[in-house]
């Protein structure tokens, strides 16, 4: 898009700390949503849990991109952070819908956070967004989640629910954990490893996001995920190759639910999903394949 004013949530985040580079990086102006009074000119206060937003900070935005939700797998799912991960997700989204729906100008797109975890255990079967959403908790998150836009959807805003796989870069998320550990010659298999793994890299990720808000035929969900996704046994092997490590250790199933709980559920899970909206909309993938993008998130 020409140079723009875009607002972002989450931008402290691995994926909003990115994107936010990306496009100051190409002239944009970037708004960023804090929750505590603004203090520079390129912030915009806001407090998902009490739906409050600073609608004049939003004034003369082209596009917003919300990402802000509590980590899925940062504290085991007791009762109350199940609650927190819902309520942060479902609570913030209605918040960013309804208050870019009350604007006289209005953004052209909202382009707001999800995840594959909307299709639950696929097993062996490839799935797109086409598919219908999975049983659990995960999944009914998803579903609150992406209807938590309704606002701006009734008010005729170009809508993008972005069903994020799993980012594959060194600074944080599930693969940041996995560095150090396959570093040290201590990764290894999860579980039986048949389970399949929907990666991205975070430099196709950003990118993504940046094609979502250029490309007006996008709209409703739109998987982020590479397009060939591999199992865990196979990442396990790929993470070897790349750091020059040994990968002898496996953690089993019932060690893994001691050690976390519900969402080792989750983490046993597989999901191969498909990105064919990106696909389809003509997008390119700089790193397709696990070991490039491995050897990206190094660089």
């Amino acid at each position: 898009m020409p140079t723009s004013r875009i607002a972002v949530t989450g931008s402290s985040g691995l994926i909003g700390a990115a994107l936010v580079r990306s496009l100051r990086a190409d002239g944009h102006e970037v708004a960023r949503l804090v929750r505590r009074p603004a203090r520079s000119g390129d912030e915009v206060e806001w407090d998902p849990k009490r739906g409050y937003v600073d609608v004049a900070g939003l004034v003369g935005c082209d596009a917003v991109v919300h990402l802000a939700g509590a980590g899925v797998g940062d504290h085991r799912w007791t009762d109350d952070y199940k609650r927190e991960i819902r309520e942060s997700r479902v609570l913030g989204t209605a918040a960013i819908a309804e208050a870019v729906a009350s604007l006289d100008t209005p953004p052209k797109v909202l382009l707001s956070g999800s995840a594959i975890g909307f299709y639950g255990d696929t097993g062996d079967r490839a799935v797109d967004e086409t598919a219908p959403p999975g049983d659990g908790f995960l999944p009914s998150v998803c579903e609150e989640w992406e209807a938590a836009t309704a606002a701006a959807e009734e008010r005729g805003i170009r809508t993008v629910h972005a069903r994020t796989g799993l980012v594959v870069a060194r600074e944080g998320g599930a693969w940041g954990r996995l560095f150090p550990l396959f570093k040290a010659g201590l990764g290894g298999r999860l579980g039986n490893g048949r389970q399949y793994w929907s990666f991205i890299a975070l430099h196709d990720h950003v990118s993504a996001l940046r094609h979502i808000l250029d490309t007006e035929s996008l709209s409703g969900p739109v998987n982020l995920t590479g397009p060939d996704p591999v199992t865990n046994a196979e990442v396990t092997a790929a993470m070897g190759r790349v750091l020059r490590r040994p990968t002898l250790f496996t953690a089993p199933a019932p060690a893994l639910r001691i050690a976390l709980g519900e969402f080792a559920g989750d983490v046993l899970g597989s999901q191969r999903v498909i990105p064919g909206q990106l696909l389809d909309s003509g997008f390119s993938f700089a790193f397709p394949g696990i070991d490039a993008a491995i050897r990206a998130a190094l660089r």
